[in-house]
């Protein structure tokens, strides 16, 4: 009876709710003209919406953001970042490649944002790790030192997604320009911790802080690829470490090393008082 009644009476059209013409024979018309029938059309040819994001600066935008920086970190880690196409990014977080978008408006944002957020990670962890008495400068440097080693799969993983933003940087300048900053903070940190205890009396003398920070940085950061690499051990590596912060503390008063074998002094222990 109501398929009887709208084909007589004719129905709404469906895009603009004007009423159709009523129907002859055969099925009642959906649009009141070929301009609603193209609008209709169109409308369907457009992708649907995206889902409704959370507000700005929510907690659950945060959340989804760090979902999508960890998925890049492990295709970096992994493949390197040439793999790292927005549309992996979304398979590895498990999320649509359009909330990808939503969340960083371009790749590069996308890799600058995870390196920020990689930076942010490492420095929350290697605080929760830190022991070392400030007033000890040699146990300070030589603690910050080994966060540039793989001794945990954290520190691993951040050392190969370092590595692969360092080959990307090479042929990309725009990620150069941020993952090379000028402001260079590890070797600014190293540099203060030994021209703090440069000051204090407790180095050798005529130390330069900044050359000795640029080699020391330098340095545990190709040892650490080393390791990855296999090429050389742990043991071996924090070994070479020592050799150099005992040549820059070798002036240190406060601090008496162990020398095995024996050496100057009795009982193999250096004497660090110097002469007088």
């Amino acid at each position: 009876m109501r398929d009887e009644k709208d084909r007589v009476t004719g129905r709404a059209c469906r895009m603009c709710g004007t009423a159709t013409a009523p129907a002859g024979r055969g099925r009642p018309a959906l649009y009141c003209s070929r301009s609603c029938q193209a609008k209709a059309y169109r409308r369907r040819k457009q992708p649907p919406a995206p889902p409704a994001a959370p507000p700005a600066g929510s907690a659950a935008q945060a959340r989804r953001r760090r979902q999508i920086a960890e998925a890049l970190w492990r295709i970096a880690a992994e493949r390197g970042l040439h793999a790292a196409s927005l549309r992996e990014v979304a398979t590895e977080a498990g999320v649509s490649l359009r909330a990808v978008q939503y969340h960083f408006r371009s790749k590069h944002q996308l890799l600058v944002d995870a390196l920020h957020l990689l930076h942010e990670e490492n420095e929350r962890i290697a605080r929760s790790r830190f022991r070392q008495d400030p007033a000890d400068p040699r146990a300070v440097l030589r603690a910050v030192l080994e966060e540039f080693l793989p001794l945990d799969a954290q520190r691993a993983t951040a050392l190969r997604v370092f590595a692969a933003y360092y080959a990307r940087s090479l042929t990309d300048p725009a990620l150069a320009a941020v993952f090379l900053a000028a402001e260079q903070p590890l070797e600014r940190l190293v540099a203060d911790l030994i021209g703090a205890a440069r000051d204090a009396g407790r180095t050798a003398p005529g130390l330069d802080p900044w050359r000795e920070a640029d080699l020391l940085v330098s340095g545990a950061i190709g040892l650490g690829g080393d390791v990855l690499h296999r090429r050389r051990s742990l043991e071996d590596v924090r070994r070479t470490l020592d050799y150099h912060l005992e040549r820059i503390f070798a002036g240190d008063r406060a601090h008496t090393a162990q020398v095995p074998g024996g050496g100057p002094g009795e009982g193999g222990q250096r004497d660090t008082a110097g002469p007088g």
